[in-house]
């Protein structure tokens, strides 16, 4: 298996002058969502971000697909690929094969994660009776079968699950002790519950505490949407941003999107504006498999078109 660079070296090589960004896509549905995957993926392509992940679904619901298309993406474009990989569902051998499956495609950047139930992400989690039972362990499963590189989820607002914040932030630790790289934040919208993320992880080890905590950003462009993101993720709107969003959707039967998009472009830029300012070490933003949104960001920020790269065709 030949090594590809890790995250960390991305984070490490930026450009000068300029914060790393990066982006989350999900696996398409059908063939509709497939290309607008693939225009998304192009037009990212040329924007330069530092690595690109692919989620996977509740249960592993998508497993086959996001590897099929995690596996394109190493092999089609210039971007560096980030597998997500969740331990609910699956035995350890599952697993196994799962991690040779990307290492077959030249993929060995793995995000593990714990997973979230089938059919209800906020249900009760169960353990595969030949599985593992929480992410450190699947940190361990991975590092151990090659020479692969493992970030984890990392949780601003506490996990839904976990009694309270220093419990929460323990369990990071835990997970970054046992070969994590570096995490990839939840969403949030309140960037004082980032630094107040960072500062917990360094009082509790300050080692761990040198290791990349990525933010994620979401801008929103739709309320009802984001609040069934919210809704599944366990994040929460700041009262003050709700009641903006709310006005901007007006009270009709249709919501106001236009209106709603500007607010969210306008909110999304104002938080990676303070989290540049505050030192963070790369923007990675959730884009849905679209690129106008997460783009309009970018500009505000100042961010401007790589050249075109040579790739082969999608």
């Amino acid at each position: 298996m030949s090594r590809t660079p890790s995250i960390v070296d991305r984070l490490g090589s930026a450009r000068s002058g300029r914060i790393p960004f990066s982006v989350e896509f999900s696996p398409p549905r059908d063939a509709e969502a497939e290309g607008r995957l693939w225009r998304a993926v192009r037009t990212f392509e040329r924007l330069g971000p530092a690595f690109v992940s692919m989620t996977y679904g509740a249960g592993g619901s998508t497993r086959d697909r996001t590897v099929r298309v995690t596996g394109r993406l190493a092999e089609e474009t210039t971007l560096l690929p980030v597998a997500h990989l969740t331990a609910v569902g699956h035995s350890i051998d599952e697993l196994r094969a799962m991690v040779g499956a990307y290492a077959d495609r030249g993929i060995t950047n793995i995000l593990a994660l714990r997973g979230d139930p089938p059919g209800n992400p906020l249900g009760e989690w169960e353990k595969h009776p030949e599985g593992l039972e929480y992410a450190d362990e699947l940190v361990r499963l991975v590092r151990e079968l090659g020479d692969f590189h493992v970030g984890v989820a990392s949780f601003p607002e506490g996990h839904h699950r976990s009694p309270d914040l220093d419990h929460d932030t323990r369990y990071l630790v835990q997970k970054l002790r046992a070969g994590a790289e570096y995490s990839i934040t939840q969403m949030f919208f309140d960037v004082e519950h980032y630094l107040r993320l960072r500062d917990r992880v360094v009082a509790c080890d300050a080692e761990q505490g040198l290791k990349p905590i990525i933010p994620e950003i979401m801008p929103i462009t739709s309320l009802r949407s984001a609040r069934r993101s919210l809704e599944l993720s366990g994040s929460h709107l700041p009262p003050v941003l709700e009641e903006r969003l709310r006005r901007a959707a007006g009270d009709g039967p249709e919501e106001n999107r236009a209106a709603v998009r500007e607010v969210g472009i306008e909110v999304a830029t104002e938080m990676c504006e303070r989290l540049i300012s505050e030192g963070a070490p790369c923007l990675h933003f959730i884009t849905l498999n679209f690129a106008r949104a997460t783009g309009e960001v970018l500009d505000r920020l100042g961010y401007e078109l790589e050249a075109p790269a040579a790739v082969q065709p999608a």
